[in-house]
């Protein structure tokens, strides 16, 4: 049974996504446009020059206060005056106020694909990927980043998530040397072919970025990145562990979610994403 709450799930993806767009080099920032603020007890992030409109979110409300009408203003207008052509605006749905679909009609907003949010304690990860009966995995070996593979290591995570690498690659080497992130590199031989992430936040351990290469895969890869950073969250003292992955509609089946369902996370909740877009 889940019994950590909501907004301590969207916090722990919330902070962890700060740190890491934050925290890139300031020719990085500069060339992507990245800027960010606090609003409402969440944070919001733009990245201006980002091709995929993938990083320019908002995320993380309901902590401090509600979500109401002007709190949503503030966030669209902070996009509009950091020249953002389109952002994500990701709420759980316990924060939703009775007048959404009046804010989402009035700042534009449409809905696009849904995220599931999934929550396990790390001792019932840790057991599961423990036990002798579980597959183990097949040739890939799993060990912490060292920096002389950073690059190679973000350069490998963009490509599997089909990113470009220019600007955005120092972002995640960047990110190697925070020290709330511990991040993970698969090798198949001498081939970089995987990679994952785990931010400590408090006694949560978010998983992040967890991605193998086409050609490493049905290998257990995935399965044991999970694992791996499990058992690290037990060393650090976590007690929880949240992930996300797109949530499957009828027809499609999602490997992520299943590996991650296999080793003992529940989905908490399924979130909807909201598109912003920039008036011509």
């Amino acid at each position: 049974m889940i019994d950590l709450p909501p907004l301590a799930i969207e916090d722990s993806e919330a902070e962890s996504v700060y740190r890491l767009e934050t925290g890139a080099p300031e020719a990085a920032r500069e060339a992507l446009g990245i800027t960010a603020t606090r609003l409402g007890g969440g944070v919001v992030l733009s990245v201006r020059n980002d091709p995929t409109h993938f990083w320019s979110k908002a995320l993380g409300f309901g902590r401090t206060e509600p979500v109401t009408a002007e709190l949503i203003a503030e966030v669209c207008a902070f996009y509009r005056a950091a020249g953002t052509r389109r952002a994500t605006l990701a709420l759980a749905p316990s924060v939703l106020p009775e007048d959404w679909a009046d804010i989402c009609a009035r700042e534009g907003l449409t809905t696009s694909t849904s995220w599931a949010k999934l929550v396990a304690p790390v001792a019932d990860v840790v057991a599961r990927a423990d036990d002798p009966a579980r597959k183990q995995v097949n040739g890939i070996r799993i060990a912490p980043v060292e920096p002389r593979d950073a690059h190679r290591w973000a350069s490998r995570m963009l490509g599997v998530f089909g990113m470009p690498e220019e600007h955005l690659v120092d972002v995640f080497v960047a990110a190697t040397a925070d020290p709330a992130c511990y991040p993970y590199a698969g090798w198949l031989g001498d081939d970089l072919v995987g990679t994952g992430l785990l931010y400590r936040m408090g006694d949560i351990g978010q998983l992040f970025s967890g991605a193998v290469a086409e050609h490493a895969r049905n290998r257990g890869g995935q399965t044991e990145f999970i694992a791996v950073r499990a058992r690290l969250a037990a060393e650090l003292g976590c007690r929880w562990l949240v992930a996300e992955t797109g949530a499957e509609t009828d027809g499609e089946h999602n490997s992520s979610l299943h590996n991650l369902l296999n080793l003992g996370f529940e989905v908490a909740y399924e979130r909807p994403n909201w598109t912003w877009r920039a008036a011509d």
